[in-house]
Protein backbone atom coordinates (compact mmCIF):
# COMPACT_ATOMS: atom_id res chain seq x y z
CA UNK A 1 0.00 0.00 0.00
CA UNK A 2 1.91 3.10 -1.23
CA UNK A 3 0.25 6.44 0.66
CA UNK A 4 0.88 9.86 -0.92
CA UNK A 5 -0.30 12.40 2.23
CA UNK A 6 -1.50 15.86 0.17
CA UNK A 7 -1.12 18.40 2.68
CA UNK A 8 1.70 16.43 4.73
CA UNK A 9 2.99 19.25 6.90
CA UNK A 10 -0.13 19.97 8.37
CA UNK A 11 -1.29 19.14 11.68
CA UNK A 12 -3.40 16.32 10.23
CA UNK A 13 -0.50 15.08 7.89
CA UNK A 14 2.08 15.12 10.42
CA UNK A 15 0.01 12.27 12.17
CA UNK A 16 -0.79 9.94 9.01
CA UNK A 17 3.00 10.20 8.34
CA UNK A 18 3.69 9.62 12.21
CA UNK A 19 0.96 6.75 12.31
CA UNK A 20 1.38 4.98 8.14
CA UNK A 21 4.26 3.05 7.48
CA UNK A 22 7.64 4.76 6.21
CA UNK A 23 8.68 3.06 3.87
CA UNK A 24 5.63 3.66 1.97
CA UNK A 25 4.33 6.97 2.82
CA UNK A 26 5.41 10.03 0.78
CA UNK A 27 4.38 13.45 2.41
CA UNK A 28 3.74 16.25 0.13
CA UNK A 29 3.64 20.02 1.39
CA UNK A 30 1.90 22.60 0.00
CA UNK A 31 5.58 23.89 -1.76
CA UNK A 32 5.58 20.34 -3.65
CA UNK A 33 2.41 19.66 -4.81
CA UNK A 34 -0.13 23.24 -4.61
CA UNK A 35 -3.58 22.27 -5.03
CA UNK A 36 -4.20 25.43 -6.96
CA UNK A 37 -1.71 25.04 -9.53
CA UNK A 38 -4.30 22.11 -11.25
CA UNK A 39 -2.69 21.59 -13.71
CA UNK A 40 0.55 19.98 -11.79
CA UNK A 41 -1.81 17.60 -9.33
CA UNK A 42 -2.22 15.21 -12.10
CA UNK A 43 1.67 14.72 -13.79
CA UNK A 44 2.86 14.31 -9.92
CA UNK A 45 0.21 11.99 -8.63
CA UNK A 46 1.35 9.58 -11.78
CA UNK A 47 5.06 9.91 -11.12
CA UNK A 48 4.31 8.97 -7.38
CA UNK A 49 1.87 5.92 -8.35
CA UNK A 50 0.19 5.98 -5.25
CA UNK A 51 -2.41 3.45 -4.20
CA UNK A 52 -3.88 5.58 -1.89
CA UNK A 53 -3.84 9.35 -1.90
CA UNK A 54 -5.25 10.92 1.52
CA UNK A 55 -6.26 14.93 1.05
CA UNK A 56 -5.41 16.81 4.06
CA UNK A 57 -4.61 19.64 2.63
CA UNK A 58 -6.89 22.62 3.18
CA UNK A 59 -7.80 26.05 3.31
CA UNK A 60 -9.35 26.48 6.65
CA UNK A 61 -9.16 30.76 7.22
CA UNK A 62 -13.02 29.94 8.18
CA UNK A 63 -13.43 34.10 8.69
CA UNK A 64 -11.11 35.36 5.86
CA UNK A 65 -13.36 32.79 3.22
CA UNK A 66 -16.20 35.07 4.42
CA UNK A 67 -14.41 38.30 3.44
CA UNK A 68 -12.84 36.53 -0.06
CA UNK A 69 -14.38 33.01 -0.69
CA UNK A 70 -11.99 32.31 -3.57
CA UNK A 71 -8.56 31.09 -1.68
CA UNK A 72 -10.97 28.72 0.10
CA UNK A 73 -12.77 27.46 -2.98
CA UNK A 74 -9.47 26.96 -5.34
CA UNK A 75 -8.10 24.63 -2.09
CA UNK A 76 -11.07 23.10 -1.28
CA UNK A 77 -12.90 22.52 -4.43
CA UNK A 78 -11.21 23.12 -7.16
CA UNK A 79 -7.86 21.89 -6.09
CA UNK A 80 -10.41 18.68 -5.27
CA UNK A 81 -11.14 18.13 -8.28
CA UNK A 82 -7.90 18.18 -9.85
CA UNK A 83 -7.13 15.31 -7.24
CA UNK A 84 -9.84 13.38 -7.74
CA UNK A 85 -9.34 13.54 -11.95
CA UNK A 86 -5.74 12.42 -11.33
CA UNK A 87 -7.09 9.58 -8.87
CA UNK A 88 -9.65 8.44 -11.26
CA UNK A 89 -6.71 8.11 -14.37
CA UNK A 90 -4.68 6.65 -12.11
CA UNK A 91 -6.96 4.08 -10.12
CA UNK A 92 -6.04 5.25 -6.53
CA UNK A 93 -8.31 5.86 -3.88
CA UNK A 94 -8.66 8.95 -2.29
CA UNK A 95 -9.71 9.82 0.65
CA UNK A 96 -10.72 13.34 1.03
CA UNK A 97 -10.77 14.91 4.83
CA UNK A 98 -13.86 17.28 5.28
CA UNK A 99 -15.28 18.55 8.17
CA UNK A 100 -18.35 19.24 10.53
CA UNK A 101 -19.12 22.72 9.39
CA UNK A 102 -20.73 21.23 6.47
CA UNK A 103 -23.83 20.88 8.79
CA UNK A 104 -25.72 24.06 10.38
CA UNK A 105 -26.13 23.00 13.61
CA UNK A 106 -29.83 23.43 14.14
CA UNK A 107 -29.97 19.73 14.78
CA UNK A 108 -31.42 18.54 18.50
CA UNK A 109 -28.97 15.53 18.05
CA UNK A 110 -25.21 13.98 16.76
CA UNK A 111 -25.21 14.11 13.28
CA UNK A 112 -24.51 10.37 11.25
CA UNK A 113 -23.26 10.30 7.77
CA UNK A 114 -26.72 10.23 5.75
CA UNK A 115 -28.16 13.22 7.27
CA UNK A 116 -27.92 16.33 4.62
CA UNK A 117 -25.19 18.71 5.09
CA UNK A 118 -26.21 22.96 5.10
CA UNK A 119 -23.03 25.16 5.55
CA UNK A 120 -23.89 28.09 7.21
CA UNK A 121 -20.39 30.24 5.73
CA UNK A 122 -18.06 30.54 2.68
CA UNK A 123 -15.62 27.93 4.03
CA UNK A 124 -17.84 25.49 4.83
CA UNK A 125 -19.43 26.10 1.24
CA UNK A 126 -16.03 25.51 -0.23
CA UNK A 127 -15.73 22.03 1.70
CA UNK A 128 -18.86 20.51 0.96
CA UNK A 129 -18.41 21.37 -2.68
CA UNK A 130 -15.16 19.24 -2.38
CA UNK A 131 -16.70 16.68 -1.10
CA UNK A 132 -19.42 16.72 -3.91
CA UNK A 133 -16.64 17.03 -6.37
CA UNK A 134 -14.75 14.06 -4.91
CA UNK A 135 -17.99 12.08 -5.01
CA UNK A 136 -18.68 12.97 -8.68
CA UNK A 137 -15.05 12.43 -10.31
CA UNK A 138 -13.41 9.77 -8.30
CA UNK A 139 -14.50 6.13 -8.84
CA UNK A 140 -12.93 5.23 -5.73
CA UNK A 141 -13.54 7.53 -2.66
CA UNK A 142 -13.96 8.05 1.19
CA UNK A 143 -14.35 11.26 2.61
CA UNK A 144 -13.61 11.38 6.17
CA UNK A 145 -15.42 14.34 8.37
CA UNK A 146 -13.40 15.37 11.48
CA UNK A 147 -14.49 17.89 13.84
CA UNK A 148 -12.41 20.40 16.34
CA UNK A 149 -9.76 19.29 15.06
CA UNK A 150 -5.93 20.00 17.26
CA UNK A 151 -2.51 18.78 16.94
CA UNK A 152 1.03 20.26 18.39
CA UNK A 153 2.67 22.61 16.41
CA UNK A 154 1.78 25.70 18.56
CA UNK A 155 -1.02 27.50 15.84
CA UNK A 156 -4.00 24.95 17.07
CA UNK A 157 -6.74 25.82 19.84
CA UNK A 158 -5.23 23.56 22.84
CA UNK A 159 -1.80 25.55 22.39
CA UNK A 160 -3.47 28.85 21.88
CA UNK A 161 -5.14 28.64 25.14
CA UNK A 162 -2.42 27.15 26.73
CA UNK A 163 -0.31 29.95 25.51
CA UNK A 164 -2.32 33.03 26.42
CA UNK A 165 -3.37 31.48 30.13
CA UNK A 166 0.46 31.20 30.80
CA UNK A 167 0.95 35.10 29.19
CA UNK A 168 -1.81 36.34 31.21
CA UNK A 169 -3.88 37.51 28.59
CA UNK A 170 -7.53 37.49 28.62
CA UNK A 171 -9.74 34.47 28.17
CA UNK A 172 -12.64 34.97 26.85
CA UNK A 173 -14.21 31.77 24.87
CA UNK A 174 -17.66 30.85 23.34
CA UNK A 175 -19.94 28.56 25.04
CA UNK A 176 -23.10 28.15 23.02
CA UNK A 177 -21.16 26.59 20.17
CA UNK A 178 -21.00 22.47 20.77
CA UNK A 179 -18.65 20.07 19.09
CA UNK A 180 -16.37 16.88 19.43
CA UNK A 181 -12.91 17.97 19.74
CA UNK A 182 -10.77 15.58 18.22
CA UNK A 183 -6.95 15.28 18.65
CA UNK A 184 -5.29 14.51 15.10
CA UNK A 185 -3.36 11.73 16.45
CA UNK A 186 -6.28 9.79 17.09
CA UNK A 187 -8.06 10.27 13.63
CA UNK A 188 -4.33 9.23 11.90
CA UNK A 189 -4.37 6.10 14.05
CA UNK A 190 -8.47 5.40 13.15
CA UNK A 191 -7.02 6.04 9.18
CA UNK A 192 -4.23 3.86 9.40
CA UNK A 193 -6.62 1.38 10.41
CA UNK A 194 -9.41 1.86 8.30
CA UNK A 195 -6.81 2.68 4.28
CA UNK A 196 -6.02 -1.23 3.59
CA UNK A 197 -9.77 -1.97 4.60
CA UNK A 198 -10.96 0.41 2.12
CA UNK A 199 -8.40 -0.57 -0.32
CA UNK A 200 -9.04 -4.04 -0.29
CA UNK A 201 -12.82 -3.25 -0.42
CA UNK A 202 -13.43 -5.08 3.12
CA UNK A 203 -14.96 -1.65 4.11
CA UNK A 204 -16.83 0.14 2.00
CA UNK A 205 -16.50 3.77 0.29
CA UNK A 206 -17.92 6.94 1.30
CA UNK A 207 -18.38 9.07 4.12
CA UNK A 208 -17.59 8.14 7.11
CA UNK A 209 -17.34 10.63 10.66
CA UNK A 210 -14.08 10.13 12.83
CA UNK A 211 -14.22 12.13 16.56
CA UNK A 212 -13.23 11.72 19.48
CA UNK A 213 -16.21 10.60 21.64
CA UNK A 214 -18.45 12.94 23.61
CA UNK A 215 -19.32 16.28 22.94
CA UNK A 216 -18.40 19.66 24.73
CA UNK A 217 -18.39 23.66 24.37
CA UNK A 218 -15.82 25.38 23.48
CA UNK A 219 -15.24 26.95 27.02
CA UNK A 220 -15.86 23.57 28.60
CA UNK A 221 -13.09 22.78 26.75
CA UNK A 222 -10.78 25.41 27.34
CA UNK A 223 -11.36 25.02 30.91
CA UNK A 224 -10.78 21.45 30.98
CA UNK A 225 -7.00 21.93 29.27
CA UNK A 226 -6.36 24.40 31.70
CA UNK A 227 -7.09 22.07 34.57
CA UNK A 228 -5.26 19.04 33.11
CA UNK A 229 -2.01 21.32 32.49
CA UNK A 230 -2.24 22.74 35.94
CA UNK A 231 -2.28 26.28 34.45
CA UNK A 232 -4.52 28.74 36.67
CA UNK A 233 -5.96 31.83 34.45
CA UNK A 234 -9.48 33.14 34.55
CA UNK A 235 -11.99 32.53 31.61
CA UNK A 236 -14.80 33.92 30.22
CA UNK A 237 -17.75 32.08 28.08
CA UNK A 238 -18.96 34.37 26.16
CA UNK A 239 -22.17 34.14 23.26
CA UNK A 240 -21.05 33.84 19.29
CA UNK A 241 -22.75 37.25 18.95
CA UNK A 242 -20.75 38.71 21.30
CA UNK A 243 -17.38 37.19 19.67
CA UNK A 244 -19.23 38.71 16.76
CA UNK A 245 -16.63 36.74 13.98
CA UNK A 246 -16.91 37.46 10.69
CA UNK A 247 -18.28 33.90 9.44
CA UNK A 248 -21.24 32.02 11.12
CA UNK A 249 -20.08 28.77 13.15
CA UNK A 250 -22.93 25.71 13.59
CA UNK A 251 -23.86 25.35 17.49
CA UNK A 252 -23.70 22.37 17.29
CA UNK A 253 -22.15 19.94 15.22
CA UNK A 254 -21.09 16.91 16.99
CA UNK A 255 -20.65 13.91 14.75
CA UNK A 256 -21.96 10.46 15.28
CA UNK A 257 -19.55 8.18 14.37
CA UNK A 258 -22.44 5.40 12.63
CA UNK A 259 -20.36 3.58 10.00
CA UNK A 260 -16.84 3.53 11.72
CA UNK A 261 -19.17 0.95 13.92
CA UNK A 262 -20.92 -0.36 11.61
CA UNK A 263 -18.17 -2.08 10.13
CA UNK A 264 -16.08 -2.90 13.33
CA UNK A 265 -13.82 -0.12 13.92
CA UNK A 266 -13.71 0.82 17.59
CA UNK A 267 -14.23 3.79 18.44
CA UNK A 268 -12.10 6.68 19.36
CA UNK A 269 -11.49 7.23 22.81
CA UNK A 270 -13.30 10.41 24.65
CA UNK A 271 -12.22 14.17 23.95
CA UNK A 272 -11.54 14.20 27.65
CA UNK A 273 -8.93 11.34 27.60
CA UNK A 274 -7.73 11.99 24.25
CA UNK A 275 -6.86 16.07 25.64
CA UNK A 276 -5.20 14.17 28.81
CA UNK A 277 -3.05 11.89 26.48
CA UNK A 278 -2.21 15.21 24.43
CA UNK A 279 -0.77 17.40 26.83
CA UNK A 280 0.94 14.27 28.52
CA UNK A 281 2.61 14.06 25.40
Amino acid sequence: MRVVVVGGTGQLGRELVRALPGADTVALSRAQLDLTTAPAVAPRLAALAPSVVVNAAADNRVDAAERDPAPALAVNALGVAALAEACRATGALLVHMSTDYVFDGRAARSYTEDDPPNPLGAYARSKLEGERLVQALAPRHAVVRVAGLYAAGGSGFVDRVLARARASRRLRVVHDQVTAPTWARDVATALARLLPRLLAGDAPGGIYHMTNAGACSWYEFACTALALAGVDAEIEPITSAELAAPAPRPAYSVLANTRLAAIGEPPLRSWRDALAAYLAD
